[in-house]
């Protein structure tokens, strides 16, 4: 055969890997609104910048006729490309190729391209569209799984891991998205479930679709598996793109310093007046971050999801921050057992990857009643206060208005190794609210008042006068500075930059027993 001939063959090879399945199956997959394995690649990395592997790899099986039906690339394309000109490790599942099922070969690519990704220090992306396991490859699958499980665990906390859900993820198949940084789901078109509808209605009697059992919103809102929702693939795709630009290679690094034109030393008066007069009246702390941060630019993550708290990524001056704040316009702020967790997987995510972390505190306390006691609010709050106390990034607190009970402890207090700690004029830092600690201290007293109303009104105003501003935890250097509203932005920026060479040190030991 001439050199001639080799190329062509070569070049004939891999255009027959590149139709997957077939041109018939990649018309169905667009016919359901669905773009196939490489079109999705094309959107997520650089133009030009992909790099296939194991193009040529084939699946191995000889049984229930599959020695007959084998297809270059087998049913997962992998390799890597970069992400605005930074390395990135990428698989993407291809439906086209037996509904993009898993079995020895596909575990295997996914398996190389994953060690690939942590030997380098280089974010892994996974794009997952599969109807679950090969079931003709039996058992030899589910060890597939596992393996890429045990590789999904070594490489958390080392490399940034996000999975893309773009069709359906069934059965064994949710646990490597589960065991990643973030998920992203597609509305109407991605769906995640332990056990699909059919199962569900034979064993509970329950009658669900696929979208009420496992879809996007459910996942988004409900649950809180899913991390950020999109309208499209190409919207999922770019949205991945706009996550990796606050994130470090890995977690030797430091985020990536992005300039912007937004003056460092900026103020803004709006900041003054942003919290009511009336401490039981709402805003949306949402208002703050984006007047604060540069550009105005936040990434909310979990925005469906315990919506009393926020949580996501901005920049102040350049440099890449976690932003952890309550709600006040959502359940007063309060912390309950999903905004511990929410808050709690964040806060760690952050300090796994050298990213500061900046709270904003507004908080009455921890939500009361027999639901949040029985549904372990206690070992809940927990996981959010060992998270922060565990943490050595920097960590910058700007108390706004309450700070009550517990949870002015639990939101990165200074007694739990915040580095600084600033507060509003408008702060409120106090055992409980006036009210019930009227109650509690006077309880004899408003017993025996002629007009208990009136004389409880007169305490709750004395009490306010004395514990409704900052200043007696300032005496005691629990707040470092009381600040005007509207120095916040460029004290935070002062204060990162300060905090830029910050060394903290926890115990030697395994690891902590956080309070799963």
């Amino acid at each position: 055969m001439s050199h001639e001939s080799k190329l062509e063959e070569l070049r004939s090879l891999r255009e027959q890997a590149r139709l997957g399945g077939g041109e018939d199956r990649i018309e169905i997959q667009h016919e359901r609104g669905r773009l196939t394995a490489r079109e999705r690649l094309d959107l997520l990395l650089d133009k030009g910048s992909f790099r296939e592997m194991d193009i040529f790899v084939t699946h191995r099986t000889h049984d229930f006729g599959l020695e007959d039906r084998k297809y270059l690339s087998d049913s997962v394309v992998t390799g890597w490309g970069t992400v605005e000109g930074r390395l990135t490790y990428v698989f993407s599942q291809d439906f086209t190729v037996f509904g993009g099922s898993l079995g020895e070969v596909h575990a295997e690519k996914i398996v190389k391209i994953m060690e690939m990704a942590i030997k380098n220090g280089a974010p892994l992306i996974g794009l997952n569209d599969s109807g679950g396991a090969r079931i003709q490859e039996g058992v030899v699958a589910l060890g597939g799984y596992a393996d890429i499980f045990l590789r999904n665990t070594m490489a958390s906390g080392v490399i940034p891991q996000i999975s893309a859900i773009m069709g359906p993820t069934a059965g064994g198949a949710v646990y490597s998205p589960a065991l990643t940084d973030f998920i992203f789901m597609v509305r109407k078109s991605s769906y995640m479930f332990v056990t699909g509808p059919d199962v569900v209605r034979s064993v509970t009697h329950e009658d669900v679709d696929f979208e009420e059992l496992g879809g996007a919103d459910v996942h988004a809102g409900t649950s809180g598996v899913a991390h950020y929702t999109s309208e499209s693939e190409a919207d999922c795709l770019y949205m991945i793109r706009v996550l990796l630009s606050y994130l470090p290679q890995n977690n030797m690094e430091d985020p990536p310093l992005v300039p912007s034109g937004d003056d460092r030393l900026r103020t803004d008066a709006a900041l003054d007046a942003i919290v009511p007069d009336d401490a039981t009246k709402p805003y949306d702390i949402r208002d703050v971050i984006h007047l604060v941060v540069d550009d105005g630019a936040f990434l909310e993550i979990h925005e469906s999801f315990a919506q009393n708290i926020v949580v996501g990524f901005a920049r102040l001056g350049g440099h890449s921050v976690g932003i952890v704040a309550n709600q006040p316009a959502v359940l007063a702020g309060v912390l309950d057992i999903n905004a511990s967790l929410k808050a709690a997987r964040f806060v760690r995510f952050c300090d796994a990857f050298n990213i500061p972390l900046v709270t904003l505190v507004d908080v009455p306390g921890f939500l009361p009643g027999t639901a949040q006691e029985h549904g372990g609010i206690i070992r809940s709050g927990a996981k959010l206060l060992y998270a922060y106390c565990e943490a050595t990034v920097p960590k910058i607190t700007v108390i706004t208005r309450k700070a009550y009970g517990g949870a002015y402890c639990v939101m990165n207090s200074k007694h739990i190794r915040s580095d600084l700690n600033l507060a509003w004029p408008t702060a409120e830092i106090a055992v409980m609210g006036p009210e019930g600690a009227v109650s509690i201290i006077f309880r004899k007293e408003l017993a025996e008042a002629k007009d208990p109303d009136k004389y409880k009104a007169k305490l709750v105003d004395e009490y306010r006068a004395k514990f409704a501003h900052p200043y007696v935890s300032a005496s005691r250097g629990y707040i470092d500075d009381v600040i005007e509203p509207r120095f916040t932005r460029p004290r935070l920026i002062n204060a990162l930059e300060m905090l830029a060479n910050k060394r903290d040190i926890n115990p030697a030991k395994k690891h902590g027993n956080i309070p799963l």
